[in-house]
């Protein structure tokens, strides 16, 4: 079993109508900016815990569970919309670190996250990063009639209960599971992650910590020139760092390349980028440590 380095404490946080649980490594400092880092889809806060144990600075580290996946409940919603996400950060921010310009982090879904908050309030950020998080391929209005159509019918099968997620017997199945999905990750890290990544549920099995609500698509379409609009108007010093395992061929073939990725991010007025060698798309899981030293280099000075 991995051994955490750095212990962490759990808070349930008011956030709108929910309590948003947010893990913390150490404590806030007058005049150093506290890190905020948020995960991914069908992930959890605790996916950093090995790159905090790989920090050399003693930092105050937050890391929430967005709504609906870890510890943090969803209200009983049966879609998950993206504003929500930017009001909740909005909110985190405004508990945790409202006097001065945060460090923000985010992969993946968080990456876009991160990405389009800095735009719209980019007073608030100080330094940021974005893992990972390419956004999607471009949509067109015609798409609109079919997306919500395909949206209507997804619910439908929610309520169905067609969209459950798989669980498994045991926690090492599920220590498994992490290990089939990305095979760089090691056995004590995913023995680790599975505890924290799953639950057991009232039947003696683990369910993965994400409400099946996530799984349906959503009702409006890309609106890429509404990104580039808040690309623009980041002010923060930005770094996008990719695996050198090219993600974007996998899952987008020809509609969407990493190539086209880097042509968008330019639209940011202080940004660069790098790839991280001997990676997948769970960077911060394969290389903590170099990863961890990435952010560390980019974030300094911390005042």
């Amino acid at each position: 079993m991995y051994q955490v380095k750095r212990p962490f404490s759990c808070e349930l946080v008011p956030i709108r109508t929910l309590k948003y649980h947010v893990r913390q490594w150490g404590t806030p400092k007058k005049d150093h900016p506290s890190l905020l880092m948020v995960h991914g889809w069908m992930d959890v806060g605790a996916s950093y815990q090995f790159v905090v144990d790989a920090l050399k600075q003693d930092r105050h580290v937050i890391a929430p569970d967005w709504r609906g996946f870890g510890l943090t409940d969803s209200g009983g919603a049966d879609q998950f919309w993206f504003p929500d996400y930017l009001a909740d950060l909005d909110a985190l921010i405004d508990h945790f670190h409202s006097h001065a310009p945060i460090d923000l982090v985010g992969h993946s879904m968080g990456g876009n996250v991160v990405m389009m908050y800095a735009g719209i309030r980019p007073e608030r950020v100080r330094r940021l990063i974005n893992l990972e998080g390419f956004g999607l391929a471009q949509s067109k209005p015609s798409q609109a009639p079919k997306r919500y159509a395909d949206w209507m019918d997804q619910t439908k099968k929610l309520h169905r209960g067609e969209f459950n997620l798989k669980t498994y017997l045991t926690v090492e199945a599920v220590a498994q599971r992490l290990m089939k999905t990305n095979p760089r990750l090691s056995l004590d890290k995913a023995q680790w992650l599975a505890q924290h990544w799953a639950q057991v549920d009232d039947k003696g099995e683990w369910r993965i910590l994400g409400e099946a609500a996530h799984k349906v698509t959503s009702a409006n379409i890309y609106r890429l020139e509404e990104v580039l609009a808040c690309f623009e108007r980041i002010t923060a010093p930005t770094l996008s760092v990719h695996a050198s395992d090219d993600s974007m061929s996998k899952w987008w073939s020809d509609s969407y390349s990493l190539k086209e990725y880097l042509e968008r991010i330019e639209r940011v007025p202080n940004i660069s980028s790098h790839q991280l060698k001997d990676c997948g798309h769970m960077l911060h899981h394969d290389q903590p440590i170099a990863l961890a030293q990435l952010i560390e280099n980019f974030l300094s000075p911390t005042q």
